[in-house]
């Protein structure tokens, strides 16, 4: 088996549920904006995260009208839930970087 075939290590199933319902309840724009910017889907005009674990986030995203699953790495591989939702911060404040809009306090 190469590194390549090895899963990434994953939080438990409470901890991944928790969070994909929150990022699809409350921070849609905020996924977007990362999938547009971070995913590379420049064009995407809806996304939603579908799961995680220690080493990315899998995220559905409609460009031209076709869906599609992407993965979006995270900066360093998380190994606590606090974790996660720092680097989603991280992640919407590049994404917000990128595009030059300013991020809303956190």
């Amino acid at each position: 088996m190469t590194s390549h075939d090895t899963p990434s290590p994953r939080f438990d199933d409470s901890t991944v549920r928790g969070v994909v319902s929150h990022m699809n309840a409350d921070h849609t724009d905020d996924t977007l904006l990362i999938c547009r910017t971070l995913g590379g889907r420049d064009r995407a005009t809806d996304a939603r995260m579908l799961d995680l674990d220690c080493d990315g986030g899998d995220y559905s995203v409609t460009v031209d009208g076709s869906e599609e699953t992407i993965r979006i790495p995270w900066a360093k591989r998380l190994t606590e839930r606090a974790e996660i939702r720092a680097e989603v911060v991280r992640m919407y404040e590049a994404a917000c970087h990128q595009l030059g809009i300013e991020p809303r306090p956190h």
